[in-house]
This record gives C-alpha cells, structure tokens and sequence, in this order.
C-alpha cells in the first residue's frame, strides 16, 4: 500500500490534502469564540505557505501510520506552520521553508515571528528529535508516516496563556469539533493509513469518536510536552517502547 516518496509536484495525494485544508481554513476562520480566550490564530491563513509546502514535499502517497496531535504549539506550529514545527527542525531537518504572516489580530504576548522566533517548541523538538534518531532522514520517515493536528487553531487568554480545544466550552468545542472530525475523516480517506497514533490522549479519543468500526487501527504514545513528569523521563525511549508494543514498529 504504501508508496515511496514521488515527485511534489505531480502527487495527487497532496494536492487533495491541500484542497482540504483549504476548505478547513476557510471554515475556521468563520468561527467565534468567547472569553476567556481573545486571540485565535489559525496558522493555516497566515503560514499557508509553509504548510502547504510540508504536504507538497511529504504527503506524495499513502502512509501505513498518521500521528495525530492536538493543535499549534505557541512555538511550533503557531510560528512555521508545519505540525509539531519546532523551527531549527523545521529548517534544518525537514528543510522547509515560506513566508509567514501575523494574525489579524495578534496577542502581544505571543508575537508571531515565523522561522525567526527564537523559542524552541519542545514538544516538537522531543517529536522530530525520535524520528530523526531512529529514520536518519525525512524521505525514510515520510515513506510510510506523517504528522498532522486535529486542530490547527490556537487559542490563547488575555493574560497570554494557551487555552487547548478541551478547555473550550461545550458549545464552542461541538461546532469546533464538527468541523475538525470531518477534515479528519477526509484526510483519513485520503491517506488510507493502517494506523492512526493519536500524540497524547485527547488527539487518540477524538480519533476513536471519528473511526469507530476498527479501520484505521488506533492508538496512542504519551505527550511530549514538558509539563508532563513522565514524559520528561526518556521521552523517545518510552514512546518507541509503546509503539513497538501496538506493532507499529519493529524493535530495534
């Protein structure tokens, strides 16, 4: 099933990713939200390019395993576009690049700086840093994997903090959540993966809202974020270990 990487230019893979993220920004950007959050950005409006350049590049065929994660980090995503996008990884290891814009409306707390933000995403960092370690080079790990976000909003309070899409109220969180199973549904349809890894536990339950008939197969591998105790404990060690325990990986 799965195809080696082909040319970016000519992968319908890609350009049916792109049409549907397309249509996911638009949607999105139609979207209200209430206090407590102020500030919503959508890097799939104002770092399109990037993005789209990450689908065009990597998303050249099917893949046997999707990693679903939540939504942007503030150093991430938020600023390259590219899932889990930690900057130097995004630049020196994916080799991606394009010109990243500001939201319309921008927090001054969490200024968006694009491949010049001198932040590091650890989450990503940790992410990309296990696949580079155990796939030397992007065309290796993209043969068969890819990342992506349910959501690809970021919401953030006055006081600057990241509010994630399960601390939305219900309301906010039923019209979101519509509009994100259904870009993920497609995507699935899309990529035709034997597995969907959820990165943490919220990204594995909105994954088994949307596949419930066993196809793909499901599973999950602990967060990389920082604030979690465990996972500053051998990260990539773990979450190889638990990958290899569902047989998406082979042990090495």
């Amino acid at each position: 099933m799965t195809q080696g990487l082909k040319s970016e230019t000519n992968s319908p893979v890609a350009k049916q990713l792109i049409v549907a993220a397309a249509g996911l920004r638009a949607k999105l950007d139609k979207l209200e939200f209430a206090p407590p959050v102020t500030h919503v950005y959508n890097p799939l409006s104002y770092a399109w390019a990037p993005y789209e350049a990450y689908l065009r590049k990597f998303a050249v065929g099917p893949k046997r395993v999707v990693f679903l994660g939540m939504n942007p980090g503030p150093f991430g995503m938020a600023q390259t576009g590219v899932p889990f996008g930690e900057v130097s990884v995004v630049r020196n290891w994916l080799k991606l690049s394009g010109a990243v814009a500001r939201p319309p409306r921008e927090h001054p707390r969490r200024a968006i700086t694009g491949f010049d933000c001198p932040r590091s995403e650890v989450s990503g960092r940790r992410l990309w840093g296990l696949f580079a370690e155990r796939f030397r080079t992007p065309e290796e790990f993209f043969r068969e994997h890819i990342v992506l976000n349910y959501c690809p909003l970021a919401f953030i309070e006055s006081s600057g903090c990241n509010r994630t899409p399960d601390k939305l109220p219900a309301v906010e969180k039923e019209v979101l959540f519509a509009v994100c199973d259904e870009y993920l549904r497609a995507t699935i349809a899309i990529l035709k993966p034997e597995w969907v890894i959820g990165i943490g536990d919220f990204a594995f339950k909105r994954a088994g809202v949307v596949f419930v008939e066993g196809t793909p197969r499901l599973g999950r591998v602990l967060h990389p974020s920082p604030a979690s105790p465990a996972a500053n404990r051998d990260w990539p060690g773990l979450a190889s270990r638990q990958l290899e325990m569902l047989g998406v990986w082979r042990s090495v």
